[in-house]
């Protein structure tokens, strides 16, 4: 698993390369929480264009990080997801939150 943090003034960026599973989520979770904690954003954006396989333990620091977002008063934004991620994310009920990228042609296409 590899993990890119990029920030701009606005908007904190963590790319999520590789397979996210019990054995990575931890440590995956410590440097998006101290990257998010070292200065604040109004915007985390997780990318999962990168990321291959997600268990049950992907789900819990998304939501993880969405939580502790929100509680700082910032939004969160899922990013890239490709079409197997989207079928985890929404059998894991994800897409009731407000976090989904807009790209209505993308989600609209065969």
């Amino acid at each position: 698993m590899q993990l890119k943090i990029t920030r701009d003034p606005e908007c904190l960026t963590a790319a999520l390369i590789g397979e996210l599973d019990h054995h990575t989520a931890g440590e995956v979770r410590e440097k998006i929480d101290a990257a998010i904690l070292q200065g604040r954003c109004q915007q985390l954006v997780l990318d999962l264009s990168g990321l291959t396989f997600m268990d049950s333990s992907g789900i819990g620091l998304i939501m993880g990080r969405y939580r502790l977002i929100r509680s700082l008063g910032s939004t969160m934004r899922l990013s890239g997801a490709t079409k197997r991620m989207e079928t985890v994310l929404r059998l894991a009920g994800m897409e009731k939150l407000p976090i989904w990228e807009t790209n209505t042609e993308r989600m609209q296409s065969p």
